[in-house]
């Protein structure tokens, strides 16, 4: 019996299971959604044409080129060799000298300069500060100073989406207008969200005069001027970037807290509040634990719309002066200023605008894989 005792036991272990937790289930049910998850690649594309494409970028943001003003789009390196004979005589011109002769051999040109009078070396700046030429250096003086041979390289530059208006390059204006878009409209978003989820299920929670009293002064700031407000606080705080999704975010919170009341009076109601209330704990336990993690459904919905209306707004302020101004941009000072040159110059509202539309679809398809996998009746 004893023998028996010390042998092993052969019956089998059960299994061990282990148990999900409600974000890993509402994560597998976001990955199932094909839609949602091709939004979410998307917007992360989004964000590295934004933030990293400007690292590998040869010009910057506020560089000006003279010489390619409201260029059309091309993969093709500019300028083109039909134009340099022009851009040469032009830069020759303006030294006050004369073009005899001019022969480009791949990167490299070479040129012969004539005078009535010795030319001054010097002259060849005029032809450096052309956008087409750089690095011009005398090779031989000829004539007692009154020709020159000059030689130097020919500077190609390439601008996929075009140049706007005052010869900037519009890729990397996209880019930093995306930087600056996505970052208003992400930022101005948690700010309406922090104060509109805890203003609104405060007020739906408690009821009565609170709730009374707490939406008044939701429909009192409802009443004020947006601009107004805006006008106020740059006078107050003075102009900046931080300013401008601080004071969109408190105006967005409105809605965000109306929205979460109507859902928090909905779910005062139900089983769970009156056991946690019956448990004992405090109405901020309550609006914590259960209240505000059931709302998130609609409310992350909620934020996907507010994302493109908080470009829009940006937009808005910079057109009055109140916003981002030059040389900075955003999306929506983009979409404005390529509307205004819509006839001349097409490309200027066709870039940004795509890129405005697919984050806002993106958005929105993410928004709703959020929603259907944050909804507590799935779980």
């Amino acid at each position: 019996m004893s023998d028996l005792a010390q042998m092993p036991s052969l019956a089998p272990h059960a299994p061990e299971t282990r148990g999900r937790s409600l974000f890993s289930l509402a994560m597998r049910r976001f990955r199932r959604n094909r839609a949602a998850i091709a939004g979410s690649i998307v917007l992360v594309l989004v964000a590295l044409f934004s933030f990293v494409g400007p690292l590998f970028s040869d010009h910057a943001y506020d560089q000006v080129f003279p010489s390619y003003v409201s260029v059309p789009p091309s993969l093709s390196p500019r300028p083109g060799a039909e134009t340099l004979q022009g851009a040469m005589e032009s830069a020759v011109q303006r030294a006050r000298v004369r073009l005899e002769s001019f022969t480009v051999e791949g990167h490299s040109f070479t040129a012969t300069l004539g005078a009535d009078q010795p030319i001054d070396p010097r002259t060849t700046r005029y032809i450096d500060r052309a956008n087409e030429f750089d690095d011009t250096t005398v090779k031989e003086t000829q004539e007692d100073g009154r020709k020159l041979i000059v030689e130097g390289r020919v500077t190609r530059e390439y601008f996929p989406f075009g140049t706007d208006s005052n010869g900037r390059d519009l890729l990397v204006r996209v880019m930093l207008g995306g930087q600056i878009s996505i970052a208003v409209g992400v930022l101005a978003s948690l700010v309406s969200l922090g104060i509109g989820v805890v203003y609104g299920a405060t007020a739906g929670y408690l009821g009565g005069r609170i709730d009374n009293v707490m939406m008044r002064f939701v429909e009192i700031l409802y009443s004020l001027p947006f601009v107004f407000l805006v006008v106020l606080l740059v006078v107050f705080f003075g102009r900046s970037f931080i300013l401008i999704f601080l004071v969109i975010g408190a105006v967005e919170w409105l809605d965000m807290a109306r929205i979460v009341r109507g859902q928090t009076l909905a779910l005062k109601r139900r089983e769970f509040v009156g056991a946690a209330e019956s448990l004992g704990l405090s109405d901020w336990q309550i609006i914590r634990r259960h209240i505000i993690p059931n709302t998130i459904g609609p409310v992350v919905v909620f934020v996907t719309v507010i994302v493109p209306k908080v470009i829009l707004l940006e937009s808005f302020l910079s057109f009055l002066g109140l916003g981002v101004q030059a040389p900075l941009t955003s999306w929506g000072a983009l979409i404005a200023e390529g509307a205004n040159n819509i006839q001349s110059a097409p490309w200027l509202l066709i870039f940004p605008s795509i890129f405005f539309v697919v984050t806002l679809f993106a958005l929105n398809f993410v928004g709703d894989g959020l929603r259907d996998a944050l909804d507590p009746r799935d779980r």
